[in-house]
């Protein structure tokens, strides 16, 4: 199993999605699984199309997931010679020809073939012209596709597929400006890359049986196949854009972790058992082949909610931390206290919030010097409230010796007792002061994390509301 070797293609044309990116964990996993290798390739031979920009988006994405390769990036923009080279032994040994069509003919013979209620394909007037390239004169490299039989493709997904060659046209190889079309490159670059397992989403299923030709005219064994079904959203069409933010950077930046992200996009088509949480590490111990499925799965953003939710409240306080101040420094916020204070911070809100983003929404008041108390909040809980209490607190809380979790409930009970309150007389109270509104963590933790100093000034701007 170590001689396995498994690729992710993109293209740089745009971002990587979420249908890329599972593309790309699927054959991470199973190379990791194996101990086999994980190669990257990009497919730039789209020259107009393809972009920096885009390239350095992917490779971002597929560092931030911790998808690391270990051969490439292979640039196809770099590899025209092979492929000529690829092109000039199939025109030799007869399995490729040149065409010598122009756009005009072409559309032509698609309007007349649509007239006749026919399947639009090239007619081959070409095929069995043998003079030598005239100078000056554009012409393109067309596979010369068998007339009769069939063409077999073993799927590890879907088994047996068979397709008719009386059904494939004679795709062209290389375009008449020189450029390799798609699946010629595909077939030239998983070939002499050794490539075995070749696992992509259903939608290139059409292309296989013209890729196998190709593997066959040219005497190299196909990898094994295993097309995976697409993405769907919540209508159960193709997942796009306009399904909510399917780029994996714009996740990226909405708080989600990239192990919750894995552990989602993994479920779509592979399963094992009833297990629906896993680490990195178990991803890639219970990844196979056999268990992936061709049933299409549904994006549903609450259930990926629901993963980052889990995988939020498994994080260690202090790696909590580290994953916040990206988050936090784009806000503008500075922290009041060190790394160790903003882990405290962290494990109030990690088992409340659903991303990280959430958690800064959520814990602000932690953060921010002039917390503003919501108009609501205070006409409930402080305007009718007795000031008596919340002065005696106030008076205790300054007193303590030190700032503990211990010492500021003792420090409450001490008042809820003289005062014979219920801990939600004065906490209510609290609450809205501290944080501006009705909701948060347990007193006693958010006012040991916002500290003395604050809490103090920040019940002495409630005080006059009552």
């Amino acid at each position: 199993m170590a001689d396995i070797r498994t690729r992710f293609a993109p293209s740089p044309t745009g971002y990587l999605h979420i249908g890329g990116a599972r593309t790309a964990l699927f054959n991470y996993l199973f190379a990791r699984h194996t101990g086999g290798t994980f190669i990257l390739r990009v497919e730039d031979t789209d020259r107009e199309r393809s972009t920096d920009a885009a390239m350095e988006a992917i490779l971002e994405s597929l560092r931030w997931l911790g998808l690391d390769w270990d051969e490439g990036p292979f640039y196809q923009s770099q590899r025209g010679d092979l492929y000529r080279e690829h092109a000039q032994r199939l025109i030799a040994s007869g399995h490729a020809y040149r065409c010598y069509c122009t756009a005009e003919d072409l559309d032509q013979q698609r309007q007349h073939a649509q007239a006749e209620g026919r399947k639009p394909m090239y007619d081959r007037r070409c095929r069995d012209r043998h003079s030598p390239p005239s100078a000056g004169v554009p012409f393109t490299i067309r596979f010369a596709v068998p007339l009769i039989g069939e063409t077999r493709v073993h799927d590890a997904i879907r088994g047996h597929v068979v397709f008719q060659n009386s059904e494939i046209d004679d795709l062209i190889l290389v375009r008449s400006d020189g450029s390799p079309t798609y699946n010629f490159c595909v077939v030239v670059d998983d070939a002499t890359m050794a490539i075995t397992h070749n696992i992509r989403g259903e939608d290139h299923l059409p292309n296989t049986p013209k890729q196998v030709l190709i593997y066959q005219a040219l005497g190299y064994t196909p990898p094994l196949f295993a097309h995976v079904p697409l993405v769907l959203g919540l209508d159960r069409s193709r997942l796009s854009k306009r399904h909510g933010a399917t780029s994996v950077l714009a996740y990226r930046d909405e708080g989600y972790l990239p192990a919750a992200l894995n552990n989602y996009l993994v479920r779509f088509g592979w399963s094992h058992g009833d297990q629906e949480i896993f680490s990195h590490a178990e991803l890639i111990d219970a990844f196979s082949l056999d268990a992936l499925g061709s049933a299409a799965g549904v994006f549903n953003p609450e259930k990926l909610e629901w993963v980052n939710f889990q995988h939020l409240k498994q994080q260690p306080p202090a790696t909590l931390a580290a994953l916040l101040k990206p988050f936090i420094a784009a806000r503008g916020w500075s922290l009041p206290g060190d790394d160790a204070w903003l882990a405290r911070a962290a494990a109030t809100l990690q088992e409340r919030a659903k991303t990280l983003v959430e958690l800064l929404d959520m814990g602000a008041y932690y953060f921010v010097a002039d917390v503003p108390i919501d108009p609501a909040a205070a006409a409930k809980h402080l305007a009718k409230a007795d000031p008596q209490p919340l002065h005696a607190l106030r008076a205790a809380l300054a007193a303590l010796p030190d700032w503990t979790l211990p010492s500021i409930q003792q420090a409450f009970e001490s008042v809820l007792a003289r005062f014979q309150l219920s801990l939600g007389k004065l906490a209510q109270p609290v609450r809205v002061a501290l944080t501006g509104g009705t909701v948060s963590p347990g007193i006693f933790e958010v006012a040991e994390v916002i500290g003395r100093e604050r809490v103090l000034a920040r019940l002495d701007k409630a005080l006059p509301l009552i």
